[in-house]
Parts: C-alpha cells; structure tokens; sequence
C-alpha cells in the first residue's frame, strides 16, 4: 500500500503568484494618457479658463494585467481642481477606463491645477497635475444689468429726479410782493 497524502489546497500558491506579479510589476501597475481637457460647449481647449466656464476634463486609465495593458475599472478616481487649497472635488465617472468629470469653474481667479492623486491598495500610486489659468471676466462680459442692483438703480434715479425737482422749485419760484399803497 502506498500512502499519499493529500492535503487541502491552502492558498499559498495563488499567494505567492499574486504577490510575486505585484512586487515585479506584473499586476496592479496603473498608468494615466490621453489627459484633455475643454470647454463644454465647444470642445476647444483655451489657453486660458474665465471663471464660471463650464469644463470637462479626461482621462485614460490603463492597468497593467498579465503582459498588456486593460482598461482599468475603478469607480473612485477622483478629480481636484486646486489653487492653494481643492476649489472642486468630485468623482469621474468611468466609461470602460475612460474617466470624465464636468464642472464650474469657481468664480476666484488664479492658477489652478487639475490634480489626480489615487493611492489604493494593490495598484501603483498613480500622481497627475495639470496647471491652467482663470482669468477674471472683461469689462465687456459682465451682464449690462445686475438684477439685484435694481434698488440702487431706482435709488440713483429717484435721487436724480428729486435733485432736478428741487432744483426747478427753487429757480422758477417767485415771492409774491408786499402791495404797497400808493399816494
């Protein structure tokens, strides 16, 4: 009789692979191209931003999977747009490794930074910044008429039209002399 012993599969084996890939970065290496960013409405990219554009910005992720690069699925990049502190924090949405985000510029100019910043466990740390600027509007852009200035509007004419008023009053007004009797 021959005794083999068959033990139950542990694990270690799957263990070792798994971690043998990631420590010579053979799985979990992560990788960011085909970064763009635009305006929403007509897809160009400015030299510079104005404050309350609205801005889409890309991204391809790629994970490092056996030999080739895949389409990595993670659903929790977040995007910062950042100037000393992140003005805009959200979450890209991801449409089969490629991450999108779409937002407002704030209404402060500055030098932003779209910052990319993923650190998870199992993939490599993946950095990304991206430096614009935000301008101020024109003297030209500003709406002609502010709707809720609309008191200081009235105020200002009904000022004017008091000061013509009184200005008019006193002009064109007469005394009427004393009669006096005549000998």
């Amino acid at each position: 009789k021959s005794f083999q012993f068959r033990s139950a599969k542990s694990g270690n084996e799957e263990l070792a692979i798994a971690l043998t890939d990631w420590v010579f970065k053979q799985r979990g290496v992560l990788r960011a191209r085909n970064i763009r960013h635009y305006l929403k409405q007509d897809k160009t990219t400015p030299s510079f931003y104005t404050i309350k554009n609205d801005i889409v910005f890309n991204v391809q992720f790629d994970e490092f999977v056996h030999g080739k690069w895949m389409p990595f699925n993670g659903t929790d990049v977040q995007l910062e747009f950042v100037r000393i502190d992140p003005f805009v924090r959200t979450t890209m949405k991801n449409n089969g490794g490629q991450l999108e985000a779409q937002f407002r510029v704030p209404d402060t100019y500055g030098i932003y930074k779209f910052i990319i910043d993923y650190n998870r466990i199992g993939y490599t740390h993946l950095f990304s910044a991206t430096q614009v600027s935000v301008h101020p509007l024109r003297h030209t852009e500003y709406e002609r008429f502010i709707t809720s200035a609309y008191p200081y509007y009235i105020s200002s004419f009904s000022m004017m039209v008091g000061a013509f008023l009184l200005s008019f009053i006193v002009l064109y007004h007469r005394d009427e002399m004393p009669k006096t009797k005549v000998e």
